[in-house]
């Protein structure tokens, strides 16, 4: 079986500035994978040419085996890859139910909006991810972040993906919030969902993950497990603070 996500030699320059460097990594089927690394290492511009929303000067970026690295943002997220943002991103005067729509119908918005909507299948996520009834009909600047986050999660899964990003995902939520996303993670990891996750909280992320990839001016300083990984001098440096 090809592999859901396969980056290789992926160079991105911003001007003088190179910020993914020859960066090369695979995601395998089920995996879940830590992506860690100090602010500005280049961890969320990996994600933005994942998608498609920064090109690459240079590498390839597969999906199952398909080179798509010329495909569109809606094409990439056709073929089964998605991902949320560290500041959500909801549509502010759609409530909970009607963003959820949008993220099952993301290429044809007007339509959509003016179509009957088949209700049951929001219905059906919103509840899978946390919302009560009480919810739905919310509008996001009436929710909590974790709600928030739970709702790009839904938005996400609503796409259709099997490879899901998630940038920060637990950035901002309070102790009982975390649990509830990382419950949420765990529960579509056992349905097959496969993972790449950007995270600074690694109390939180360290069960989550099969393993880990650290990087730090956009290239591989270590991959291992957890401990291999935070055992790298490199990484005890650069990210850790410590020798």
């Amino acid at each position: 079986m090809s592999r859901p996500l396969e980056i290789s030699h992926l160079v991105k320059r911003f001007g003088g500035l190179t910020a993914t460097d020859d960066l090369s990594f695979v995601v395998e089927q089920g995996q879940s994978v830590g992506l860690i690394g100090p602010n500005g290492a280049g961890k969320t511009t990996v994600f933005a040419q994942i998608m498609g929303e920064y090109r690459q000067n240079s590498g390839t970026i597969s999906l199952y085996g398909k080179d798509i690295s010329r495909d569109s943002t809606p094409e990439r997220i056709r073929q089964g890859v998605s991902r949320t943002y560290q500041v959500p991103r909801p549509f502010a005067e759609m409530s909970v139910l009607e963003n959820i729509r949008v993220g099952r119908m993301p290429n044809n918005l007007w339509q959509m909006i003016r179509r009957n909507p088949q209700r049951e299948k929001e219905v059906e996520l919103a509840l899978s991810v946390g919302f009560s009834a009480a919810d739905f009909h919310k509008i996001p600047g009436e929710l909590s972040m974790g709600d928030l986050r739970k709702l790009e999660m839904a938005r996400t899964i609503a796409t259709g993906t099997s490879v899901m990003l998630l940038d920060e995902v637990f950035a901002g939520l309070t102790v009982a919030e975390i649990a509830q996303i990382a419950a949420l993670i765990q529960q579509m990891r056992n349905d097959g969902m496969t993972f790449l996750i950007v995270s600074h909280d690694l109390k939180a992320l360290e069960p989550l993950v099969d393993r880990v990839i650290a990087i730090n001016y956009g290239t591989m300083i270590a991959e291992g497990s957890f401990a291999e990984v935070l055992s790298n001098k490199s990484v005890r440096s650069s990210y850790l603070g410590v020798a």
